[in-house]
Order: structure tokens, then sequence, then C-alpha cells
């Protein structure tokens, strides 16, 4: 679960296998606007469902699903709803009676009533969590209810996320919260609407009903609000599905609960590529080795393309285990994940992250790491040899490429395809780290040309360097976070005893903080005239041999004019205005907590439109006159806050929110 923090710191019966025909738990209703809903449940035709109806926390071997029932909510009721969303299970927007809507979709999405034909139950799976191997997970919140038929024919599997316990609940509760719903709900959208793979949401709704969380993990939990998404996808099988079948892992120990089911592997393989690659299916029906080989390149590039698309938004992901892997390339399970502001290679979204494994520039080379456990996980019915042979070949090219081409896009460059264009991105990126800037405003790069008027070139340059960091923010960025006794203690350890160190820290901590001293030292001398001094100097340096690409274009077109026409029409279609900030995502849920939903609803029409200036939509950020980086609580207060564009810079307050 995603929490916020306004703060710096931070778990063998029969088998059933379900006929085709009517449901077989009974349906509660949707007669109204849900009564359009036409499900066909292939998943649970196709792949065993465990026959016992315990619901508490329990081992599922031999079984890909395991029946479950939604528990119920307390007055539920609709904090928001994507219509683009629900259009793709055929639901149209509501014509008349939008509160008799509203209110049929907090009943069903909430799991207080089960739709007719659905057939609610969750996943099994394992994963790699955190590089170890932690045996069964599984849907502990989420529960299938079904797969519905589009308008067009094609299905879609929809999920509840938040609705109540089930067998793979561990200890949890099977609960979500309204902060944790409202961030995935949003960010699944936005997601979509920037154009790249990603499960999507129907509906978020919230509750009377109440669990306890401790924010921020320091023995004062706090009852907050049960919320559920409704989460929607053609599929929600990810690569830990496969890993159910993993022997004894040799480090942890933990074992898959389906270990020697050779044979309900052949069935997933079979399920997930005739139902989602059809293409390979028809092209290899003969051997399925070939079919199986066909699919795990597929995969493989479907996965560098989805991350490279990740790298040039600024996304990261936060929790990138085998069990969050789409086993067709969506981006899913949106927890810790972030958008980064400020650009830094190392930047770590999830506070509870503290090696940086799923840092942003680690992000390809962990969900490469991921596919070879994907692929181990297929054995034997695809041999490693020629698993990894695919993932060699196919994956780091496919990821360069996809890259370059759509950095090309943001940078303007759509004439020529130069070797020399991969360096310049590299000290675009360079020229961000140094002068600290925001890394989602590259659209301000279109106003950018190769005979700028002087007058206007400084214009652009004040525009351009206001967008990177102050001196304030950089104070807050790199303000040391050990106590000195403490940081004196690990430097100790690290020479003479590194196997203590292991337990309490790591060599790469203790670096980082050592920079953060450095850093911050240097910071308590520079004055802002020096920083926007040095920072203009910077970008003078990488606009010179920006120019210089541009010309190139130019000089291999017939008319300039059109092509710079195109130049800005690409790099306004590709550079997003907007996107989810944590600080937007924050003043969203602040609101949501008082009971004003409208903040939610406003936030994803703008994300619906990324690419688009939004004239009259504003946000809350606090008053350019406050006092430094020190305020915490003050400074988020509604009343220190004043107007500004959602598309600008974030406020300083932001820097001081933590997602674990």
């Amino acid at each position: 679960m995603a929490s916020v923090l306004r703060s710096a710191r931070r778990f063998g019966p029969r088998l059933l296998r379900a006929a085709s025909g009517p449901a077989m738990q009974r349906p509660e209703g949707g007669g109204g606007w849900l009564g359009a809903l036409r499900f066909d449940n292939l998943a649970l035709r196709s792949l065993p469902v465990d026959a016992s109806e315990e619901s508490g926390p329990r081992a599922v071997p031999g079984a890909c699903f395991a029946r479950v029932r939604p528990s119920p909510l307390q007055n539920p009721r609709l904090v928001a709803m994507s219509l683009p969303a629900l259009a793709l299970l055929g639901l149209e927007a509501p014509a008349a009676d939008l509160a008799a809507a509203e209110a049929e979709a907090a009943l069903f999405f909430s799991g207080n009533r089960v739709p007719a034909g659905a057939e609610p139950a969750a996943h099994c799976y394992c994963g790699h969590q955190f590089g170890s191997f932690a045996g069964q997970l599984g849907d502990g919140a989420a529960m299938y209810l079904g797969e519905v038929l589009g308008p067009r024919g094609e299905r879609w599997e929809i999920q509840l996320k938040g609705a109540g316990i089930t067998p793979f609940s561990r200890q949890a509760d099977g609960r979500k919260v309204l902060r944790s719903s409202i961030r995935e709900f949003l960010c699944s959208e936005a997601m979509f609407h920037l154009g790249i793979p990603t499960t999507r949401a129907g509906t978020c709704v919230t509750s009377d009903s109440r669990v306890l969380r401790d924010i921020f993990y320091d023995g004062n939990p706090k009852n907050e609000r049960c919320t559920v998404v409704l989460r929607i996808a053609s599929t929600f099988i990810r690569f830990g599905s496969f890993e159910i079948f993993k022997p004894p892992d040799e480090y942890t120990g933990r074992k898959g609960p389906s270990v020697n089911r050779n044979d309900i592997r052949v069935q997933m393989l079979d399920y997930v590529i005739s139902t989602f690659y059809p293409e390979i299916q028809e092209a290899h029906s003969d051997n399925t080795v070939q079919r199986n080989a066909a699919f795990f390149k597929e995969i493989t590039r479907r996965t560098a393309r989805l991350v490279a698309e990740w790298q040039c938004v600024g996304f990261c992901h936060g929790v990138l285990n085998t069990d969050n892997m789409s086993i067709v390339g969506l981006t899913i399970d949106y927890g810790p994940f972030g958008f980064m502001d400020r650009y830094d290679p190392e930047h770590v979204c999830n506070g509870s992250d503290n090696t940086g494994r799923y840092a942003y520039n680690k992000q390809p080379e962990i969900c490469k790491w991921n596919l070879g456990k994907l692929a181990e996980a297929l054995v034997p019915e695809l041999p490693l040899e020629i698993s990894q042979l695919i993932l060699e070949e196919e994956y780091d090219a496919e990821f360069e490429k996809h890259y370059l081409q759509k950095m090309r896009k943001k940078l303007g460059l759509i004439q020529l395809e130069l070797e020399e264009d991969s360096k310049l991105v590299s000290e675009l990126l360079e020229t961000m780290h140094i002068t600290a800037g925001d890394f989602t405003n590259f659209y301000l790069l279109s106003s950018f040309s190769v005979d700028i008027d002087p007058s206007k070139f400084e214009d652009f340059l004040e525009e351009l360097t206001s967008q990177c960091a102050s001196v304030e923010e950089l104070k807050v960025v790199f303000k040391p976070q050990m106590d000195p006794r403490q940081l004196s203690m690990m430097l100790m350890l690290a020479q003479s005893n590194p196997q203590l160190l292991a337990l309490i820290g790591t060599k790469a901590n203790i670096n980082k903080e050592l920079e953060r001293i450095e850093q911050f030292s240097k910071l308590q001398q520079l004055t802002a005239d020096d920083l926007l001094s040095r920072n203009k100097r910077h970008w003078k340096e990488w606009l010179e041999k920006y120019r210089v690409r541009l010309q190139k274009e130019i000089e291999s077109v017939g008319n300039a004019d059109a092509w710079n026409t195109e130049r800005v029409k690409v790099m306004n279609s590709n550079n997003p205005k907007y996107i989810l900030r944590n600080y937007i995502a924050q003043n969203a849920i602040e609101a949501a907590e008082n009971g004003d939903f409208s903040e939610v609803r406003n936030v994803l029409k703008l994300l619906e439109h990324p690419f688009q200036e939004a004239e009259g939509f504003q946000e809350v950020k606090e008053d350019a006159e406050e006092e430094g980086a020190t305020a915490t609580a003050a400074a988020c207060s509604q009343e220190t806050r004043s107007k500004q564009s959602y598309c600008s810079k974030p406020p300083l307050w932001a820097s001081e929110l933590c997602v674990t």
C-alpha cells in the first residue's frame, strides 16, 4: 500500500474446473446501468480453480484461482469514475440520472453486491521481492470479478482492489484506504492518456468502514476509510503467476505452492498464448517450443518498450518485483510510484527502498532481471538456453531503439536519425542533473529555434532556468538525514565489521549521506544569483549543441517553415504538460479525506488531456514568501497556499513528500 507522508522520514484440496454456463456464485443483480455488462469468464474455464471455499489465508496448491466473496462496506459512495475506461466495458455515459448511476456503481464496485454473471476469485502467484523469492503471494486485496465483453467483442478482466480478505491476504486485512486508492485510480488513467501501456481504473469508491494504518510507521496508527478501485485490463496475469511451480529457493528456502505441477504450467502457457498472443499461437501451432520462444521474445520486446516509455516521462514504479510485471507488457500495480520532478538519475520514489534497488536509472536492468526469472519459470516448456539467448539478443537493443526514438520526438528531431543523437540526449540529461532541472518541462524546448532573436533567447533562457531547483529546494534535497553519531558508527563498522553493517545499512547508504553533507555544506555559501548564473551557463552550452543539431535538420528539408511547424507539433504531442506529480495527488487526497471529491475529479479531467494547456485549471501552492526549507506541517496548510498552474515546477513543500 502506498502511503504519502508529509515528512522526509520515513504470506491439497481437490480441483474444480468451472464449467461454461451460469456463474457458480449466485448473482445479486445489476439490472440498471450496469445491466449492460456481459460476462464471459474464460480464465476460470481455462485454468484450475481451487475447490475449497475457505476464505482465510492459506496455501493454495495446484490452482491458479481460489473462489472468494467481497466483504461489504458501510455506506459506499463514489469518489470518481473514468467514463473512457468504463466505455471499454460497454458502459456509456449515463444519459439521464447520473446520481442513480453513481449510486449503482458505488453499490456494485464496492463489492457490496455482485453483478450478474460475475464469479469473484483471487489469483495465485509468487514473486521475487527486492531480489529474494518470497513464495506464495497472490491477490491479497484484489478480487477478479470476471471478464466482460466490450462493444467490439474484446475481453476485459475486471477486478476490485480492496474488497476484503482472500486466501492470499496473509496477515493483512484485504483492504485499501482512500489515499492509496486515489493514487492508483488517477495514475492508471494518467498513464493511459500519456500513451503508455497500462491497466485501467473505472471507479474509485470509498466508505464509512475504517481500518487502522500506521502511516508514519511510528507506532501511532489512525483509522482510515476503506476504499475500492475497479481495475480493468486484458489480464492481470503476471510473471509471478508462472513462479508457483518453483522448487525450494536456494537462498530463502521458500517454494511455490504448485511444485512439480508442470501440467498446470502447460495449461497456463496454452491459455496465455492462445488468448493474448493469438498470432503466435497460429504461426507455431505445430511446435510448442518454437511457440513458447516466440512468446518469450514478444514479452521481452514489450517489456523493453514499456520501460523505455517510463524513462521518457520520468515514471518510477517503485516496486518492480516479478509479481508486479504484466505478462502482456502493461504497467501494473500502482503502489509507491512517483513521477520525477527534479531530474536525478538515482531518484528513488519508494521511501521503503533503502538500497535503491528500484531507482529510476535501474529500472531497465531490473526489468531485464525479472525477465530472466520468468525464463527460469518457463522451464522445461522453454529450455533456458533458448530464452537466455533471446533475452540477450532482444532486450537491450529494443530498449535502446525505442528510448532513442521517443527522445528524438521529445526534442523535435523528426527528419534525421544520427548516431550523435544519443550523445545529445545524454548531454541534455547531464545538464538537467547539474542544474536540477524539472524533467517534465521538456515542452519549453519547442519554443527554441535556430535563429532565435538574442533578446528572446535571454527570455527563453530565463524561463528555462526558472524550472531548475532553487537554493531553498536544493537545501531540502541535500539536507543530511542521519544523526551524526549514527553516521560515525556506520563509518566505523564499514571498516571494522562489514557483516554487522550489512544488518543496519550499506556502504551505498553511507556514501549517499556523505554526498548530502558535502552538497549541503556548499549550498550554505551559494547565493541565488550565483546559482542562476551557473545554470544559465550550463544551458547555453547545451542549447548551442541543440542548435547545431537542429540546423542539420533544416539543411535536409526543402521547406524550413513546414518542418518547424511539424517539429513543434511532434514535440507538443510527446512532451506532456501534466503528469500526476505526488503533490497534485496529495492535494486531491487531502480534499477527499475532508469529504470533497471535486479535486479528484478535476485532476482526472486534467490528466485525460496531458498534452494540452488547461486554461483556468489551478492548483494550490504554498506562498512564495514562506521561510525556507524547514517548513513542514504549516507549509501544508491550505491558508499558506496561493494559485499556480499544475504544469509549473512543483512547490517547495512537494519535495518533503515521501511515498512508502
